[in-house]
């Protein structure tokens, strides 16, 4: 037996791979960030039915790694890793996916439940089908082809599912580093939790992250008498438009990345006063920062400062920030790591498909493994709709994807 009958095998596994969505997305695995139902805050519920799953499939080599967090309904957010072994356990071929999901946001905008699975062909609808279930069943489906099979594979495959990728990955891979490290230099690590819509970019870069909380304080009246107050959504309109200067500060190109520069964004603003007739005292709003590893994060905070005091002194407020999250750069995997190499041609032969080294702006796992010296890439043939309402995945991007990370791992 090798990658023929193991890729076989994942062609006639479309019915699982969809019925595995289903019951997926049907388990809300929503941080506890989010002051999200206990019935919505799924992690535990998601990974103890992975557990029963994958045992039933024959895959039982099971660890899980527990990190103690008292906002869970469990305590705990859980981490699983699924084992099969290799000809050789010298290296070990990972496939790091996350449970948790984002809210789905406007209920309005969506066409169906978003967690209830909706089939349309060959496309399939829900909340987290893309961003992570898409990776996670690819790896399940790869997994489940070697043992049905009954193919030995290169070497030892592991699929790490891990918590609290969405809000900062603390009690995720972060916690899993800290404490139970399983990877070595040597291993094969993917993470499929990014790309192209045909499969061509493997990323080994990210952008520096930093998100900023504002807030303007200044003093509410009634809106009939202005001069009584200091208007602080006057003065935060005029902050935002001021950011926007750092566009122009920080103007560096670099086109591994998309976009090939830094990007300083307005995104979530809080609510002010209940009613039209009152001026609002207070202003609440965030900057979302993706930055270029050549640009210090420490010089774009600086100028951030710069602005807010000029703010604050001509229009007579208070304004502070604080970091939500705040992460310079990791090293980049070097483009001629071996995972990129053997990655690039396992595309090629799946899909036909010449795969090049890129950046990203997004920030994935990828960055803390590389923090700790491995060479990782984030991969995956999609449709890029996560975080949006009607998130949709394709079947064949499932099962195609299942196949390259097959051919990572099998002996032939």
């Amino acid at each position: 037996m090798g990658f023929p009958e193991v890729s076989a095998k994942i062609d006639g596994l479309r019915e699982a791979a969809i019925e595995l969505e289903r019951e997926l997305v049907a388990i809300p695995a929503l941080s506890p960030d989010y002051d999200a139902p206990p019935e919505q805050t799924g992690e535990t519920r998601k990974v103890e039915f992975l557990k029963r799953y994958l045992a039933e499939h024959g895959i039982d080599d099971l660890t899980e790694i527990e990190a103690p967090d008292e906002r869970a309904p469990e305590g705990v957010r859980p981490s699983l890793i699924a084992r099969i072994k290799g000809a050789s356990s010298a290296r070990t071929v990972w496939v790091m996916a996350h449970t948790d999901v984002v809210p789905p946001g406007d209920m309005s905008k969506w066409n169906s439940e978003p967690f209830e699975l909706k089939v349309d062909g060959d496309r399939i609808y829900g909340r987290g089908v893309e961003d992570n279930h898409q990776g996670l069943v690819s790896g399940v489906l790869a997994a489940r082809a070697f043992v049905e099979t009954g193919t030995v594979p290169a070497y030892d495959i592991a699929l790490l599912f891990v918590a609290d990728e969405e809000v900062g990955s603390k009690y995720g891979i972060q916690y899993v580093l800290e404490n139970s490290n399983p990877f070595t230099p040597d291993d094969l690590i993917v993470v499929p939790d990014g790309g192209a819509i045909d499969g061509s970019e493997i990323e080994v870069a990210e952008k520096s992250i930093m998100w900023v909380k504002l807030r303007l304080t200044g003093v509410q009246c009634h809106a009939s008498m202005p001069d009584k107050g200091v208007n602080a959504m006057r003065a935060g309109a005029n902050l935002i438009v001021r950011l926007d200067e750092l566009n122009q500060i920080f103007d560096q190109r670099d086109p591994v990345f998309e976009p090939p520069r830094c990007t300083f964004e307005p995104t979530m603003k809080e609510a002010n006063v209940p009613n039209v007739n009152t001026i609002p005292g207070d202003d609440v709003f965030c900057l979302d920062c993706r930055v270029l590893p050549t640009v210090k994060l420490d010089d774009v905070e600086a100028k951030i400062a710069e602005i807010c005091a000029g703010v604050a002194e001509e229009f007579g407020v208070e304004v502070a920030y604080e970091f939500i999250q705040r992460e310079e750069a990791a090293p980049a995997t070097p483009v001629d790591a071996p995972v990129v190499g053997m990655l690039a041609e396992a595309v090629k032969e799946v899909y036909g498909v010449e795969a090049r080294p890129v950046g990203i702006g997004g920030g994935t796992v990828a960055a803390y493994l590389r923090r700790k010296g491995l060479p990782c890439v984030v991969w995956s043939r999609m449709e890029e709709t996560m975080h949006g309402p009607n998130e949709c995945a394709l079947v064949p991007n499932i099962l195609g994807d299942a196949k390259v990370i097959a051919r990572l791992a099998a002996a032939d």
